[in-house]
């Protein structure tokens, strides 16, 4: 079990990358002055470097000691020994994220990353999450806006619909509303080396949406019409026209874990599952958005595409400047139907999310609020006792203080 005595409680693993360095910043900005935590990675000048600009953020604050290691197994292990909560910013998770969470698992160590790679996150459940229970370890991968955002929104949006009907839900549809990013080197990487390191199968096997499922669902999802299937597009009463979505393949496992992790399906309901979209002008542009998409994943599949595409990409550890991502913002919406039987009186919930800023800064957000919040907070995830788990098994306490620190989220019932 995770000790009091330990001599930290957050320890940033990557520190000198893009996502780590707007991880320490909103640290060192917005969590508690007394917070005590560490930068840490393998090179202590890059590291002091870090120290030394996230230091005008907050003078009043206990400013972060830094710690020195390599990706070894004892130089980990000895890490996560020191502390109470181990973020992990250093990716391809499927690259350098196994030998991380090994170390966290054995020392009963909590951890956190915000990786989308389902395939490694599969793996990690069937070799890990046994121990993890053991040992008490909370381990939270995809916790940055994959798939954050998604779980928290299914989350609630249940947790409305029981507290105001008294019953679970059918279909959510989670829709990407409105946006403006960019993509940083490392998530382009990701994408491209996620296919040289696993077969064909394990993809299959992995990314079907209940894949990361604990409990078997009873009955079968509804099927998406033909003609949504064959364009892609689809109509939503209060969300307009939909087409594909980038984040859907991500997300829909970890909200189906979340739904067999809680009450063991029982809180969601027996009929829940959700879809997962992204807004578009019209039906035409939602064709060509699907057509892309179906292109572009059968282009990727050939290993000399994925190496001219590697040419061109940023590297690891880069991204947009903070001047060219000053004006960005998100906005995710869902509309969960009740599961109630009268079909003349259908209910249905609404939930908003909008962030105003960099995707990679909200990613940042949601580590370093979901630290302090397994440090210092009872939440359903430690009722559990540990294992791999999901951003929603955190719960109100995660999401009230995403909310403080400008993550904005409205839930209500529809007329």
């Amino acid at each position: 079990m995770v000790q009091s005595t330990r001599q930290y409680e957050c320890i940033v693993l990557g520190a000198t990358g893009y996502t780590g360095k707007y991880t320490c910043e909103h640290i060192a900005s917005s969590l508690p002055t007394d917070l005590k935590w560490a930068v840490a990675g393998r090179s202590e000048s890059k590291l002091k470097q870090v120290v030394d600009e996230i230091r005008p953020l907050n003078a009043d604050r206990l400013q972060p000691a830094i710690e020195v290691a390599q990706l070894s197994k004892d130089d980990l292990v000895a890490l996560a020994r020191k502390t109470k909560v181990l973020i992990s910013t250093v990716g391809p998770y499927h690259k350098y994220g196994t030998p991380v969470v090994e170390a966290c698992v054995e020392t009963g160590t909590h951890y956190l990353d915000c990786t989308g790679e389902v395939p490694w996150v599969y793996d990690l459940i069937q070799n890990y999450h046994t121990k993890a229970q053991q040992n008490g370890a909370i381990i939270i991968p995809q916790n940055g806006i994959e798939s954050a955002p998604t779980d928290l929104m299914c989350w609630s949006l249940v947790s409305h619909l029981r507290q105001t009907l008294g019953v679970g839900a059918k279909e959510i549809v989670q829709v990407t509303y409105d946006m403006k990013g960019t993509p940083s080197g490392g998530t382009l990487a990701t994408v491209l080396t996620l296919f040289d390191s696993y077969s064909l199968s394990h993809l299959q096997k992995s990314g079907r949406p209940w894949s990361l499922s604990p409990i078997k669902r009873l009955g079968s999802v509804p099927s998406r019409p033909l003609l949504e299937q064959i364009t892609g597009v689809r109509e939503v009463s209060d969300l307009g026209t939909l087409t594909d979505s980038l984040q859907g393949p991500a997300d829909i496992p970890i909200a189906n874990r979340s739904w067999a992790l809680i009450e063991g399906g029982k809180f969601y309901g027996p009929n829940f599952h959700l879809t997962c979209y992204t807004r578009t002008r019209n039906a035409v542009t939602g064709l060509l958005v699907h057509v892309a998409m179906t292109v572009g994943f059968l282009a990727i599949l050939l290993p000399p595409v994925r190496w001219a595409l590697q040419r061109f990409v940023t590297q690891p550890g880069s991204g947009p400047s903070k001047e060219d991502v000053k004006n960005d913002y998100v906005e995710w919406r869902a509309i969960a139907h009740a599961d109630v039987q009268d079909s003349n009186d259908p209910k249905r919930a609404e939930a908003r999310m909008r962030w105003q800023g960099s995707m990679y800064l909200l990613t940042g957000v949601c580590l370093a609020e979901a630290a302090v919040t397994i440090a210092r907070n009872k939440t359903m995830a430690h009722e559990l006792g540990g294992g791999v788990l999901t951003p929603a098994t955190l719960g109100a306490p995660y999401l009230e203080r995403l909310q403080k620190a400008g993550v904005e989220l409205e839930v209500k019932m529809l007329p």
